[in-house]
Order: C-alpha cells, then sequence, then structure tokens
C-alpha cells in the first residue's frame, strides 16, 4: 500500500497533492457533507479539508438539514441511502428553501448506479451525482466544478 493512501468503499485511493491547487489562494465556501456511514464522511471531510474547504459534517438527514441554515453551504455532498429521512428528500427539502434553494449545489454520492436513479436526482433538483466507489480526486473535481458553477451564476 502507498503511504497516505485510503479507501472510499472499495476503492484503494492515492491522494493527489495538486488537487485543488489553483484555489488554495482564494478563500473556498462552506461544504455540508452528510453520510451515514462516518468513515466515508470523516475520509472526504480530511480530503477536503487539507485543499482548503471550511467542512461540516452531518451523520442523517435531519441532522444535515439542522445544519443547513447555518452553515449556509456552497455544496452539500449528499448520500442518498441513510435510515430516516433519505437523501432524496433531504435534497429535496433543501432545493425549496426560500433563499439558499435557488444558490446551493447539490452533489449526491451514492453507490445508486441505475439510469433511473440519476434521473431522480436530476428530477428532485440535485445538481450532480458521483457514484461510489469514487476517487478523491475525481470528487474533489466535481466540488470545483459546481461552486465554479454557482459563482458564474451569482455574476
Amino acid at each position: 500500500m502507498y503511504p497516505n493512501t485510503c479507501v472510499v468503499g472499495a476503492r484503494v485511493v492515492v491522494p493527489s497533492s495538486n488537487v485543488g491547487s489553483t484555489m488554495k489562494n482564494e478563500t473556498l465556501p462552506p461544504i455540508l457533507v452528510v453520510d451515514d456511514n462516518h468513515d466515508n464522511a470523516e475520509i472526504i471531510r480530511q480530503y477536503l479539508e487539507i485543499r482548503g474547504y471550511p467542512i461540516t459534517v452531518a451523520h442523517s438527514g435531519d441532522e444535515a438539514l439542522a445544519l443547513f441554515e447555518t452553515v449556509r453551504p456552497a455544496v452539500v455532498l449528499l448520500d442518498v441511502m441513510m435510515p430516516g429521512r433519505d437523501g432524496w428528500e433531504v435534497c429535496r427539502v433543501m432545493k425549496q428553501h426560500a433563499t439558499l434553494g435557488r444558490t446551493v449545489r447539490v452533489i449526491m454520492v451514492t453507490a445508486l448506479d441505475e439510469w433511473q436513479d440519476k434521473r431522480e436526482a436530476l428530477q428532485i433538483g440535485a445538481d450532480d451525482y458521483v457514484e461510489k466507489p469514487f476517487d478523491l480526486p475525481t470528487l474533489a473535481a466535481t466540488v470545483q466544478r459546481n461552486i465554479a458553477m454557482q459563482q458564474a451564476m451569482a455574476s
């Protein structure tokens, strides 16, 4: 095994030292990571925090919704299959929020990989979709792309 490797899902990932390097001198917007799997949430949190993103983690849909207004995230990385409120419902509620719903970018991060799942995600308002297992540099690139899209829409 390489030094500084981690496992996300069933894939071994070797972190890239230059991912996000173009954004290091900027103030990066907050990200809310929502996953009931504590290990997955922690791996994502650490990987993105090292790249300068302020990260808040929630381990349930209800916790995510409780944090949503106070954190005011630019991006939400949202697992679908969670006990209680699932990611579909959480995404729907976030996107219907009177002020934050128009600007927040929701990226569904899930093991669901059927085209019907992707279609449902888009229909409920998700902005992007990442399948598990994923590699961390790809996730970071997806986050960067969505932040760039959000900033372009704001200007």
